[in-house]
């Protein structure tokens, strides 16, 4: 199949509504989305804007109530569930805020395991897990666990391990929220270089307009809804 004339992620008229009856919330109230391959795009938007329930159902961990969510053109919500699973392992990475690295364990074994989880030889998760400890700048640390490693290091070692399997996107979520300025431009450099060079789309969820200011787009959400661009220079200009 071609996908390079269809976008890498599509969302057509996608909502959420979380309970029912009097309890109902709708979190997303009609999203529409289009990111192409290649793209850095932040989303920006206050607590409870539905951009974190957006990313949920980019990474398929969460489905839409009503709507289409089309990944490479294919319709998300028409796959099993192990197929929606083959599609994590295989096209997305994921960083979060956290880091969620194993504490007992190497930062080459954190790294390697998706690749276990997809069920590579020993062989090629170690030469894959190098590969990529050394794409974020941590060739010598392998052996190191997370409690040897500093807050920038060990994010370095989340990021790692989301590339490891070479996806086509990199969904983050707060990826320097737990970082100081300098380790904060240090890893968007990371993902600024990840985006350029290899040519991963980046879709980043971020607070701070500094952060945001990496990437090419901006995405802003507001009570559920993408604001339009217009909306946005307007406020920025008032």
């Amino acid at each position: 199949m071609d996908t390079t004339s269809v976008p890498v992620i599509e969302l057509r008229q996608v909502t959420k509504t979380f309970g029912r009856g009097t309890a109902a919330m709708q979190a997303l109230r009609g999203v529409d989305l289009v990111i192409q391959s290649g793209e850095f795009v932040a989303v920006m938007g206050p607590s409870g804007s539905g951009k974190s329930t957006c990313m949920n159902i980019l990474g398929c961990l969460d489905t839409p109530t009503t709507g289409s969510y089309l990944f490479q053109g294919v319709t998300v919500g028409s796959l099993s569930r192990d197929q929606r699973a083959i599609l994590r392992r295989h096209y997305l990475g994921f960083i979060f805020q956290g880091y969620n690295l194993l504490n007992r364990t190497t930062a080459l074994e954190n790294v390697e395991l998706p690749l276990i989880y997809r069920g590579d030889p020993v062989e090629v998760r170690h030469q894959r897990a190098q590969e990529a400890l050394a794409a974020v700048g941590l060739s010598g640390w392998e052996h190191h666990t997370p409690g040897e490693l500093s807050g920038g290091q060990q994010q370095r070692v989340a990021i790692a391990r989301a590339i490891v399997t070479q996806p086509a996107v990199l969904l983050a979520d707060e990826p320097t929220g737990n970082l100081d300025t300098a380790r904060s431009q240090e890893i968007m450099d990371i993902l600024t270089r990840l985006n350029f060079d290899q040519g991963i789309t980046i879709v980043m969820v971020t607070h701070e307009p500094d952060m945001a200011a990496y990437a090419r787009r901006t995405v802003h959400f507001r009570d559920g809804l993408v604001v339009p661009e217009h909306e946005i220079q307007h406020e920025g200009g008032a």
